[in-house]
């Protein structure tokens, strides 16, 4: 891990209060409206500290159901999401799967539309279908501090 543990905590909880002001900010479903008017600006921004992102959101809006790993390599250890970013197509199952490395991980939606149990068991899983579009930004709770974050744009 690079930087001051401090600053980049301190960074991911200015972070997690200006998601969820924008939540607040209404439109429909459980998405974060993007004040740039692009997903893929408003996933860069919540991503800007992940190390493992590089700037793609990986489409899958062809795919039926997606998995993203949890406890993936990143972020000075097994403390991301792979893929950090993902799109999709309204009615999408998006399963996220523990690789069992890390420790004990969770999922939870900035808005609270999702949230799964904290665990570190390998193989566990927790999935979401996502019907309505927009983009939702998810993290680890017991990592946010190591900027484990993640991404689903529903289109």
């Amino acid at each position: 891990m690079t930087g001051n543990p401090n600053r980049r905590a301190f960074l991911g909880a200015t972070a997690v209060t200006t998601a969820g002001l924008l939540a607040g900010c209404g439109g429909s479903g459980g998405g974060v409206p993007s004040a740039t008017g692009s997903p893929q600006n408003t996933v860069d921004q919540y991503l800007n500290e992940t190390d493992n992102y590089d700037g793609t959101i990986q489409d899958e809006t062809g795919s039926d159901a997606v998995t993203v790993d949890v406890g993936a390599d990143g972020n000075g250890g097994a403390f991301a999401f792979a893929p950090p970013a993902v799109r999709v197509a309204s009615g999408t199952t998006v399963t996220w799967v523990w690789t069992g490395n890390g420790n004990a991980h969770n999922v939870v939606h900035e808005r609270g539309d999702f949230e799964s149990d904290q665990t570190a068991e390998e193989g566990y899983e927790f999935e979401y279908t996502f019907e309505s579009a927009g983009t939702y930004p998810y993290y680890c709770a017991p990592h946010l501090g190591f900027d484990m974050r993640g991404v689903v744009v529903v289109e």
